[in-house]
């Protein structure tokens, strides 16, 4: 129950945060709360429902065509599957791996990872997939969508507070 999902003032799925960062927010009058937990969270002079969703006071403009590198959303655009055997796998079983080393001169950017299972990641070595005789299930290619329209489908068992603020997008 420490998760709460930050809503744009027009509804929108910003991202989850912790229930004291909402909490600050409640407190600097930057969030209304729409929807709480059954718990009370009490300080010395003040009582609070625990917040299970907030949406911003004032809108906040962000780039929805930009995503950020990071391994976490090659992850998520790889649907935390190898992508070479297909198995699917938590995060932390989950590596990734160059399609083009970088020892060939292959860079570091959406279009050249991909996630790898450790073994794979292991028998493709410092080879290109066509020299290891490994296929890609998938081309590695930019996402089109948002991280958190897919990192919302990857938390386990979403609050149902939640479900009337969130709408799944397949990239």
């Amino acid at each position: 129950m420490e998760r709460v999902l930050l809503l744009n003032a027009t509804y929108e799925p910003l991202r989850v945060i912790s229930w004291k960062r909402a909490i600050t927010l409640l407190t600097l009058d930057k969030v209304e709360v729409l929807e709480t937990y059954d718990c009370v969270v009490r300080s010395v002079t003040l009582a609070i429902r625990l917040p299970a969703v907030v949406r911003l006071i004032h809108l906040v403009r962000f780039r929805k065509h930009t995503i950020r590198f990071s391994r976490e959303n090659i992850y998520i655009r790889d649907k935390y599957q190898c992508q070479y055997c297909a198995s699917s796998m938590n995060a932390s079983d989950l590596t990734y791996d160059h399609v083009i080393p970088k020892s060939m001169g292959g860079k570091t950017a959406w279009e050249n990872i991909v996630t790898c299972c450790l073994p794979c990641n292991k028998k493709k070595g410092g080879r290109t997939p066509g020299q290891a005789r490994m296929r890609l299930i998938s081309k590695a290619k930019r996402p089109s969508w948002h991280p958190m329209l897919m990192i919302t489908r990857r938390i386990g068992n979403t609050p149902d507070s939640w479900r009337a603020y969130l709408f799944y997008h397949s990239g």
